[in-house]
């Protein structure tokens, strides 16, 4: 069980685009409404799971073209979480982000998330552990899997809001919403060009 929750904990913990985009909304919008932009990604995160775990998953991407669409998607969708939070905190950007990022926008980002699928089918089909019963296992999986994605979340997210606080120059605090919208932007070419590699 050790072994498995250390997996777990350094797949969550290393960068992708859920614990970037939640120290996004933190800095760029504050507590509240990161947390509820948490909140939708732990529902999505969990549909997600329960997407491997009862096979639907293993069939949807079964399909090269579908990966490659969704990943295509994914990419889309966090660019525009990226100016979201890159724009909200300017007063010389194009685009005015009107509205934080909410429960919708997270539960479409976990569903297009591809980390959330390789993750998730990494921990539930990997690391038996040893109980006889499937249901049993899975159950525990689940147990320990959220009580390390929830803290781990909502300690990105006050690394985010943390810096919000800072009570920054406004110059400033628009730099760290690029710099935060660039991080989600890095994880999105990284992604594409291991599409092109694969």
């Amino acid at each position: 069980m050790s072994a498995f929750a250390a997996a777990f904990f350094f797949l969550i913990l290393s960068p992708g685009p859920g614990v970037l985009s939640t120290a996004g909304v933190g800095a760029a919008f504050g507590y509240r409404p990161g947390a509820r932009y948490v909140f939708g990604l732990f529902l999505g995160t969990n549909l997600v799971c329960l997407a491997v775990i009862t096979g639907v998953a293993t069939v949807v991407l079964a399909s090269p073209v579908i990966r490659t669409v969704l990943l295509i998607l994914s990419a889309m969708y966090l660019l525009y979480l990226a100016s979201k939070v890159a724009f909200s905190g300017s007063r010389i950007a194009f685009i005015k982000a009107d509205r934080a990022p909410g429960i919708k926008d997270a539960l479409l980002l976990q569903a297009l998330n591809p980390k959330a699928y390789v993750v998730n089918t990494t921990m539930i089909a990997g690391f038996p552990l040893g109980f006889q019963s499937y249901a049993s296992e899975i159950v525990v999986k689940l147990l320990i899997m959220n009580a390390i994605w929830v803290p781990l979340h909502f300690l990105w997210l006050w690394f985010g809001v943390a810096l919000r606080r800072l009570d920054l120059a406004p110059q400033t605090q628009r730099r760290i919403n690029y710099a935060m919208a660039a991080a989600m932007v890095i994880v999105v070419v990284m992604a594409l060009w291991s599409l092109r590699g694969g």
